[in-house]
C-alpha cells in the first residue's frame, strides 16, 4: 500500500489516507508524502458526506473486507470514481491451505471453489472496476479455476528500486554469522513456520552446524512465542526488530519454510535487497522467481531444508552465487520501472471508458444490487441499534 501511495505521490494526486483502525505505536508518518489522514468508522452514515466532500477520481480499498464495508456507499455517493480494491493476497488461498495442512491433505486448487472465503473475496473483485493482484500465480487462480475476466484484474507485484553495484557495500559472507527468520507472529503463516522450525527443521541443522544460531524477528512476541526461546539450542527469539534492513543483513541466511499462505512473501524479498540467500518451500517462493533460479534453496522435506541449509551456510561460493541471482530476481522480476507505467494506461484508459467497462461486468452489477443492498441495510441496522 505505500508503494502505491508513493507512486500517486509522484503522479501529483491528491491522496487522503482513511481507516477505521486504531492507530498503533509504530503507524507510518505521511508527512512525507503530504498525505491527508482521516479517522472514519465502520457502518456510519457520515461516510457518505467525507466522501462526497473529496469528490475522489479513484478509491483504492485495502483488501476485501474494506471494499465489503465502504465500497456500497462509494458507489452510492461518488458513482463515478474509479474503484481500485487492492488484494494484497488472496485470502481464500491462505485459508485453504491452512485447513488442508491441518487435516493433513494434499492441497488441490479447485478446493478453492468450496471455500467460503473465496466467495465473498471474488465476488468483491468483481463489484470493483480493477483488482490488483500481486502474484502471478493468483492471477492464474483468479482466470484458470474461478473464470474471472482479465479485463477486471491487473498484475501489479511489489514496486522496488533496483540492485546495482551497491550490493557490494552489503556485509560479505565472512561478516555474516547464524541464520534468521523475520515476521509477524501474529499472522498465522509465520507462527506455524516458527513452530516447525523448531521442532523438525532447527534440530537437523543444528546436529551440522552444532555452534551456529537461529535469530527469530517480529512483533507481537506473545507468552508462548518467549517459551520457545532456547539459547541452548541455538534458538534465540528477537522480538520486534525496529529495522527489519539492519537484522536481515547481518546474517548470512533466511530460513523461512513457510508451509501455507498466499501472495508474495515480502520478507524474502527483502532478504534478496540485503544481500542474504534464503532457503525456504515451493509456498514460501511462490510468485516470486518465475523462470529465474532461486536466491538459494526451495526444499518440502525437513531433511531436504536442513542439508540445503548447511550447504549454503557453509559454502562461500555457492552463497555469492545465491546471492547473485536474487539481485536478478529484483532487477528482472521487481523492478518498479517495468510496470508504473503500464499501470498509469490501464487507469487513463479505465477513467476514459469506466461507463462502457461497467457494462460488460453484468456480475458485479448484479452482485452490486443484490449484496449492496444487503450490506447496506445491515450497516444501517447496526448503526440504529448503536444509537447513530
Amino acid at each position: 500500500m505505500m508503494q502505491l501511495i508513493s507512486v500517486f505521490d509522484r503522479s501529483n494526486w491528491d491522496i487522503t489516507v482513511a481507516s477505521a483502525a486504531k492507530e498503533g505505536n509504530h503507524c507510518v508518518d505521511f508527512a512525507p508524502y503530504g498525505v491527508q489522514k482521516r479517522k472514519i468508522n465502520v457502518n456510519d452514515s457520515g461516510f457518505g458526506q467525507f466522501i462526497r466532500s473529496l469528490e475522489p477520481d479513484a478509491v483504492i480499498f485495502d483488501r476485501f473486507i474494506t471494499e465489503e464495508q465502504f465500497g456500497w456507499r462509494v458507489a452510492e455517493h461518488c458513482p463515478r470514481a474509479l474503484r481500485i480494491l487492492d488484494t494484497e493476497d488472496l485470502h481464500c488461498l491462505r485459508r485453504c491451505r491452512k485447513r488442508v495442512l491441518h487435516d493433513e491433505q494434499p492441497f488441490a486448487e479447485r478446493m478453492l471453489l468450496d471455500d467460503k472465503t473465496a466467495l465473498r473475496e471474488i465476488a468483491s473483485i468483481y463489484r470493483s472496476d480493477l483488482s490488483l493482484i500481486i502474484s502471478e500465480y493468483e492471477m492464474n487462480l483468479l482466470t484458470n479455476i474461478f473464470e474471472v475476466d482479465k479485463a477486471l484484474l491487473h498484475y501489479l507485484p511489489f514496486l522496488l528500486d533496483s540492485v546495482d553495484a551497491a550490493m557490494v557495500k552489503k556485509p560479505p559472507f565472512e561478516e555474516r554469522t547464524g541464520f534468521m527468520m523475520i515476521g509477524n507472529f501474529r499472522h498465522p503463516p509465520n507462527w506455524d513456520t516458527v513452530r516447525y522450525l523448531r521442532s523438525s527443521v532447527w534440530p537437523l541443522i543444528r546436529e551440522k552446524l552444532p555452534e551456529v544460531r537461529l535469530h527469530l524477528y517480529g512483533a507481537y512476541p506473545s507468552q508462548k512465542v518467549w517459551q520457545l526461546h532456547s539459547p541452548a539450542k541455538g534458538f534465540i527469539i528477537e522480538g520486534r526488530a525496529e529495522e527489519a534492513e539492519a537484522v536481515i543483513k547481518k546474517h548470512r541466511a533466511m530460513l523461512a519454510p513457510i508451509r501455507f499462505g498466499a501472495g508474495l512473501k515480502g520478507k524474502l524479498l527483502e532478504a534478496m535487497q540485503n544481500g542474504t540467500p534464503s532457503i525456504t518451500t515451493s509456498v514460501g517462493a511462490e510468485g516470486i522467481a518465475g523462470s529465474l533460479p532461486w536466491n538459494g534453496s526451495i526444499a518440502e522435506r525437513p531433511e531436504d531444508l536442513a542439508s540445503a541449509a548447511f550447504e549454503l551456510y557453509a559454502n562461500r561460493d555457492k552463497w555469492q552465487e545465491a546471492q547473485r541471482r536474487g539481485t536478478d530476481i529484483i532487477n528482472n522480476r521487481f523492478a518498479k520501472g517495468l510496470f508504473v507505467s503500464d499501470f498509469w494506461q490501464r487507469m487513463q484508459t479505465l477513467q476514459g471508458s469506466l461507463s462502457e467497462h461497467r457494462k460488460h461486468n453484468f456480475i458485479g452489477t448484479m452482485l452490486r444490487h443484490h449484496n449492496h443492498k444487503s450490506t447496506k441495510y445491515m450497516a444501517k441496522w447496526i448503526e440504529e441499534k448503536n444509537g447513530g
